[in-house]
């Protein structure tokens, strides 16, 4: 049996190579990606099919050569499954019927996974069977600060104005719309675990535009909620937030196995402050891949510079950018396996 280093670095202890997987890793910079969401017709078909979701999960680990593939879906499935219209325009992003106040709320219920978002567990039960020996499935789920951000918001946003107002105008029906996404969240990602997943990332990518106040009293407490309930399991959980700085400790407090850093704040502040109880896994620049190869391979050599001795996961500090050139991101696999190998 090949031990996987990804799930090896993630329990901190030592590997062969650090290991490197890209956030958005199956996505519109690879060729082949494109031309099996053709195939599909639209974005949210191709979430929707399993063996094209599969398929599109696969290809980075065989064109790229990564440690772990994660699951191709989208972050806003269960919300969709919640029982909120989703629709996705080109070049706009998600579009969802805003839910306002707590009065909207009766709108939601907590979906049953396996019979509403059953394409999903269908793809991961396909990659299970299908991943190489020693390549892990990440499962993953919005966390519910980042889910509430775009049901609130009805999509993306740049100010956030509606979700931030209802938390400060309503903060106990805001808190009722976390705790409904928080109890989503549990159900999506404990089935997505009994079909397979080997390890799981929380994405809360919005929650940086709070405060550091805000992050205890808003964000924390639903993702602790979370892990707790998913620690059971005995699947490493990790965490991701953009604009991670001022709250590196608090997200190492909730009793995840591991830290995805952006690119803001270098892993060595990341570690001395985390205080080794977590692995980190990051953080390059990811417009640092439309350099040279030359500088790519300078810059992956930094960030393993910054890098714990254990418990590192090599990544980008956010999802790749559709323009990337894959030869670059090939030349990134390549020296961060090259320029991670350690001393037997």
């Amino acid at each position: 049996m090949i031990e996987s280093r990804f799930l090896l670095a993630l329990r901190r202890r030592k590997v062969d190579a650090t290991p490197v997987w890209i956030m958005r890793q199956a996505g519109r910079y690879l060729p082949e990606y494109r031309a099996t969401r053709e195939k599909a017709g639209d974005f949210l078909a191709l979430c929707k099919t399993p063996d094209l979701a599969a398929e599109v999960t696969l290809q980075p680990v065989r064109i790229l050569g990564v440690d772990a593939a994660i699951l191709f879906s989208d972050i806003l499935i269960p919300v969709e499954a919640m029982g909120v219209p989703l629709s996705f325009a080109e070049g706009e992003g998600p579009r969802l019927d805003p839910v306002r106040g707590r009065g909207d709320l009766s709108r939601l219920h907590v979906p049953d996974p396996e019979g509403e978002t059953g394409f999903v567990m269908e793809t991961v039960r396909i990659l299970r069977r299908e991943l190489p020996e020693g390549v892990p499935l990440i499962g993953f789920s919005g966390a519910p600060f980042t889910l509430a951000s775009y049901l609130v918001e009805g999509g993306t946003s740049r100010a956030f104005r509606h979700v931030l107002g209802w938390m400060y105008e309503d903060p106990r029906g805001f808190q009722e719309l976390l705790d409904l996404l928080a109890e989503t969240v549990i159900a999506y990602l404990r089935a997505q675990v009994a079909a397979g997943a080997q390890a799981l990332q929380l994405f809360d990518t919005w929650a940086g535009v709070l405060s550091r106040r805000l992050y205890r009293e808003i964000a924390f407490p639903s993702t602790v909620r979370i892990v707790k309930a998913l620690a059971p399991g005995g699947v490493p959980i990790l965490l991701y937030v953009n604009g991670c700085a001022p709250f590196l400790e608090e997200m190492a407090a909730t009793g995840v196995d591991g830290v995805s850093v952006d690119w803001r704040v270098s892993l060595a502040e990341a570690s001395e402050r985390t205080r080794g109880a977590v692995a980190l896994q990051g953080n390059l620049d990811p417009l640092a891949l439309f350099g040279t190869r030359a500088t790519v391979e300078r810059e992956a050599a930094r960030v393993l510079g910054e890098a714990p001795g254990v418990g590192h996961v090599f990544n980008l500090g956010h999802g790749i950018l559709p323009e990337t050139p894959v030869e670059n991101v090939k030349a990134l696999v390549e020296a961060v396996h090259r320029l991670g190998r350690k001393e037997p």
